[in-house]
């Protein structure tokens, strides 16, 4: 039933191929240091075929760098043609409006797929961060995380 109702709700960004949904707003995790946050569903517009989602997380802290403030899934099926770049670029107008001058986005080593979608909307590589054994955990056992980071154009 939830998402039928995701389905039929309106989209919040949408560039005509994708729509991004927002599933849930006022994200806090002081756990891990996200003082605030946005989820979104990615659909594909014209079919509504549910893709994935995108969050864009907020804050500073040991966690976030090395989880990151922007973090995504793609469904397998969909793989491939580029939603996990389209759908972070849809965020573009809601990271203006928080005036976010950049933004971290990380990803696994051993994922080629998120490093080409990290360069693919112009990232630089910051580092490769050996993740500390108490942020591991967080980072889904990951021993290593790419830091890319993602400069706004001023507008």
């Amino acid at each position: 039933m939830r998402m039928l109702r995701l389905f039929t709700r309106k989209a919040t960004f949408s560039d005509g191929v994708l729509d991004l949904v927002l599933t849930n707003e006022d994200v806090r995790d002081d756990s891990c240091g996200i003082e605030d946050g946005y989820t979104f569903s990615i659909f594909r517009a014209k079919t509504r075929d549910y893709v994935g989602y995108v969050s864009l997380r907020l804050g500073e802290s040991p966690g976030l760098y090395y989880l990151g403030h922007i973090g995504y899934r793609v469904e397998e099926k969909h793989r491939g043609h580029g939603y996990a770049a389209r759908a972070c670029r849809l965020l573009l107008p809601l990271m203006n409006r928080l005036h976010l001058g950049s933004v971290v986005i990380t990803a696994n080593v051993e994922n080629v797929a998120s490093r080409k979608t990290c360069e693919n909307l112009g990232c630089v590589l910051e580092r490769i961060a050996d993740v500390p054994p108490e942020q591991r955990t967080l980072c889904a056992g990951a021993q290593q995380k790419c830091r890319y980071i993602w400069r706004m154009e001023a507008k």
